[in-house]
């Protein structure tokens, strides 16, 4: 399926400032850019998820897990074309520190990353020798070491995979990028979902989606060697009726989070500055599931939401390798 921006587009003639991009923090205002409004990029999936951006070819990826499938727009063109299909329902991706797609499936219950010639390696798909449940999400670190949330969501029914019953626990897993070597390094968060790090790495961030009484994001100190985690703690409460999902860390620690679900008026993107107060939000007319940057500066926010993939020219850059 082919769509040409011209024909995704959501609104004929936004205003400037964009009203979708509210400031509820003087803090959020050094963040906005005057003329940059929000875009429909596409439209046309059933739920649309993990976008990740590769520069070199300047284009990027996202998930469409029902229908099974990649998507790829290109910036050149704003053509929109079939990347992958099938693909074990493939929800979250990254790249490796080398260039390679790192790939979370639900229907493989697997990590794969794609190699130079297309081929794909399997990285990981079963914990002391029964399967995962169905990764969800997944960031690379600086020292190449692969973190990845593995809950149940993916198996709960036909739709986004293939029903089953799970046989290890949730958990949080790190492939170690020498050896290979698995840990698991959190098996303390109900409904691990998005993750990312701290700029500097000392920090990992994690969503707790399936949270008492509210969905969380938590966060936890990663110990000197980046291999272990701990002190863990509620970095954020979404409170009732937040439901954030997939996030992303600019360069200067705010948390970009794809939001939504519970009403519309939550429906989008929320910022967060490194303390946890929220600073801004991006609405936007569908629920927003998650968000990589891109572009030549990586000052453009991707937003894979439900149906949709919208983007925007924010004033600042996402973490490099996020």
């Amino acid at each position: 399926m082919t769509k040409h921006p011209k024909t995704a587009g959501w609104r004929d003639h936004p205003r400037y400032p964009d009203p979708a991009i509210e400031t509820l923090d003087e803090r959020f205002e050094p963040y906005r850019i005057f003329s940059a409004a929000v875009e429909r990029l596409y439209t046309g999936c059933r739920w649309a998820e993990g976008p990740v951006w590769f520069g070199d070819g300047r284009y990027l990826l996202w998930s469409d897990i029902p229908n099974n499938r990649i998507l790829k727009w290109e910036e050149e063109t704003g053509r929109v074309s079939t990347y992958r299909k099938p693909t074990d329902f493939a929800n979250g991706h990254t790249r490796d520190r080398q260039g390679r797609l790192v790939t979370c499936e639900h229907g493989g219950r697997r990590v794969t990353r794609t190699e130079y010639d297309g081929s794909i390696t399997v990285l990981m798909d079963q914990w002391q020798g029964k399967p995962l449940n169905s990764p969800n999400d997944v960031v690379v670190k600086s020292d190449g070491s692969i973190w990845f949330t593995d809950p149940p969501f993916g198996i709960l029914g036909n739709y986004e995979g293939h029903k089953a019953e799970p046989e290890v626990p949730q958990a949080v897993y790190r492939i170690d990028g020498d050896n290979g070597d698995i840990t698991v390094v959190a098996d303390d968060v109900l409904g691990p979902n998005g993750l990312c790090f701290s700029p500097d790495e000392s920090i990992l961030y994690v969503v707790e989606s399936r949270g008492v009484p509210n969905r969380k994001i938590l966060a936890y100190d990663v110990a000197t060697g980046g291999r272990t985690i701990g002190n863990k703690r509620v970095h954020i409460d979404a409170g009732p009726g937040g439901t954030p999902d997939g996030m992303r860390s600019d360069v200067d620690g705010n948390l970009w989070c794809g939001w939504g679900m519970g009403s519309a008026e939550l429906d989008g993107v929320l910022v967060f500055a490194p303390d946890g107060a929220k600073i801004g939000r991006i609405a936007l007319p569908e629920r927003c599931a998650n968000v990589c940057f891109g572009g030549p500066k990586r000052n453009r926010l991707f937003m894979a939401a439900s149906q949709s993939l919208y983007a925007v020219y924010v004033n600042t850059q996402g973490v490099e390798g996020g």
